[in-house]
């Protein structure tokens, strides 16, 4: 599941760097990308969520921790 999550924000945000902790229902996702910069917290996080937004319908995802920052 981490290599998809991570696949489908590279493919949106190519210089996104995702670093995960935890497993599957303890699932922490950090993303850091230049695009954030200057962008709210709030922005932020629905750009990554609308990106992984098929994997919640689905049931693939149903619980993930995110945290998201500039670099």
């Amino acid at each position: 599941m981490k290599k998809n999550i991570e696949k489908i924000i590279l493919e949106h945000i190519p210089d996104a760097k995702c670093n995960f902790s935890g497993e599957t229902c303890n699932l922490k996702l950090t993303v850091s990308s230049k695009i954030f910069v200057n962008m709210s917290l709030i922005k932020q996080n629905k750009i990554i969520m609308s990106l992984l937004e098929s994997k919640f319908q689905s049931g693939e995802i149903h619980a993930l921790s995110l945290e998201t920052k500039p670099h």
